[in-house]
């Protein structure tokens, strides 16, 4: 498919994207990767500070015998654990699969499945549907019980297994075509008793597949009709400074949305976000990666209360690809987060779940420059964002379903047309930390040819 037949298809919504060759096999990528920091210019992670003088760095300092080669998940974890903080450099090679066992054997939410710690009941969704069942359970308080302590029991020995502490001076680099972290959270925190401290990680030319939590939880009180709820990021950011995420490609696959039941009338949600950055967390750039065919991508800030986080979650995106998201791409809060040259498309499918982009939230100071959307008509300027106890956002140059300034749309405007709304455009700060703003028109092609492992 040529360029322009790729972007006539993405403008009328019916390109699909094929995020990882199914043949690609163990082709190396390039040699180098891991041993790059950032570059000076490259949003907010490049901000110098007096623990990291030159900006994430990563494992880019480790000597020989700290930079591994893994290809399963008992050496990825041993990889990062040993030594903690020590600058290391992770390379994957192949597929590495988060829910196997200590020998390496797949592990099914089945296996997970345990009981209640009090009555010895075994979780099982077909008696836990049953006990909490609107019809008999009501909808005005959650789940308790022995199902849902045996739930929560069920959650806690996936976890162990899925969740991956990420150290300080580390880099993760796909080396091979085929390289993909499957079904895993890459937690990125200093150790405990760190608030706001370096992390200084880069994670690069990765595929992150299916994170997903076998036990949602279901609220009769979130929303009008309940929802299911779940746990576990591809990457979270908490309590960390200075992180890099870089040419990666995030997506579901086996365990789709569109795969996954209704209970109660709703969805039975098994994911939560791709990259959440939370929890007083700063300095983060996420460029050039491929974010497809999910609901809530990214979270900046946790929580309305979360005053810790202000004059924090510093974060920029820019050149990435954001296909068939229905949310959060960003929602902020508090953070000074700059949104350039991204490319958003979706197909009639996505429109169909569509939500919003970029979402206001408290005391947040979101900039949105040169990004290009590619969307059914149905998506139209006012829906590109959506308010939540936000006050202002600075948002300029975004194109829809076009290539020249003809096409340009006030989204700001059209919110506060639509819902009689007064969004401000006074967010009181100026990006510095970019190296060009890519005119909008040349965006489609430049991301789609760029963004994604091994570009």
């Amino acid at each position: 498919m040529s360029r322009h037949t790729r972007l006539a298809a993405l403008a009328a919504g019916t390109l699909s994207l094929t995020l990882i060759p199914a043949t690609a096999g163990h082709r190396h990528g390039p040699p180098d990767v891991g041993v790059e920091p950032i570059a000076a210019w490259d949003g907010w992670a490049a901000q110098p500070t007096e623990a990291l003088p030159n900006g994430t760095t990563g494992g880019s300092a480790a000597a020989p015998e700290h930079v591994y080669t893994v290809s399963d998940r008992n050496a990825l974890v041993a990889a990062l654990a040993h030594p903690s903080a020590t600058p290391k450099i992770i390379r994957v090679a192949g597929v590495i699969d988060a829910n196997v066992d200590a020998e390496g054997a797949p592990l099914s939410c089945e296996d997970y499945a345990r009981p209640d710690p009090e009555t010895g009941e075994m979780y099982s969704l077909a008696r836990y549907l049953a006990d909490y069942d609107p019809a008999t359970w009501g909808r005005d308080a959650e789940p308790s019980g022995p199902q849902e302590r045996a739930r929560v029991a069920s959650v806690a020995a996936q976890q162990a297994r899925i969740r991956i502490r990420v150290p300080s001076n580390t880099t993760i680099v796909g080396v091979t075509r085929d390289a993909t972290i499957r079904g895993a959270w890459f937690d990125i925190r200093p150790g405990s008793g760190s608030n706001n401290a370096p992390a200084n990680v880069i994670i690069r030319n990765l595929a992150f597949a299916d994170t997903h939590d076998c036990f949602p939880a279901w609220d009769p009180t979130d929303g009008d009709d309940g929802n299911w709820n779940s746990l576990y990021d591809s990457i979270s950011v908490r309590n960390a400074t200075h992180v890099w995420i870089d040419h990666n490609a995030f997506y579901d696959a086996a365990t789709a949305d569109d795969r996954q039941p209704h209970y109660f009338g709703r969805l039975y949600q098994v994911h939560d976000g791709f990259v959440d950055v939370t929890n007083a967390s700063d300095y983060v750039t996420i460029s050039w990666n491929i974010m497809a065919n999910h609901d809530k991508a990214m979270l900046v800030g946790s929580s309305d209360s979360a005053s810790a986080d202000r004059n924090r979650l510093k974060v920029t995106l820019h050149h990435n690809l954001f296909h068939d998201l229905g949310q959060r791409v960003p929602r902020v809060r508090f953070g000074q987060v700059h949104v350039y040259n991204n490319q958003y498309s979706l197909t009639r499918d996505g429109a169909a779940n569509y939500g919003y982009s970029w979402g206001v939230g408290a005391e947040s100071q979101l900039i949105a420059q040169n990004n290009h959307f590619l969307v059914p008509a149905a998506i139209t300027a006012d829906l590109l964002v959506e308010v939540y106890n936000g006050s202002s956002a600075r948002i300029e140059g975004t194109l829809l379903n076009g290539f020249s300034r003809h096409h340009e749309v006030d989204v700001i405007g059209a919110y506060n047309a639509a819902n009689g709304a007064s969004l401000g455009t006074n967010v009181g700060w100026t990006p510095t930390l970019y190296r060009r703003l890519d005119p909008t028109p040349s965006v489609p092609a430049r991301v789609i040819l760029g963004a994604g492992p091994m570009k």
